[in-house]
């Protein structure tokens, strides 16, 4: 069974025991987090499809941990012009195993 999830802004497809990083929630390691947004819930060929969310859908998963990801360097450039803009970013994450889907 697999679900699509939206959570962040971003839409994910998981599947039971499968370990996703999604944009930074507000929960501890080791808590339990309910996403509400699914979107569509797929077992073979039985696919629901929700108009935009399935009813009574929800994915139950697991913090594992927060972290950073990897750092991008942002650089604006203007040739002649002395236009030179230098930034630096890491995007907050949280990692999270997917324990329960269902489909309402």
């Amino acid at each position: 069974m697999y679900a699509v999830i939206a959570t962040g802004g971003k839409q994910y497809r998981v599947t039971k025991d499968a370990v996703v990083r999604v944009e930074k929630l507000d929960a501890e390691p080791g808590t339990t987090v309910e996403l509400g947004e699914v979107l569509l819930v797929g077992e073979g060929a039985d696919v629901k499809l929700g108009n935009p969310r399935v009813a009574g859908g929800k994915v139950i998963a697991t913090v594992v941990r927060h972290g950073k990801a990897a750092k991008v360097s942002i650089v604006k450039f203007r040739r002649r012009k002395h236009y030179l803009r230098q930034k630096n970013h890491r995007q907050l994450f949280t990692e999270i195993k997917v324990t329960d889907i269902s489909a309402g």
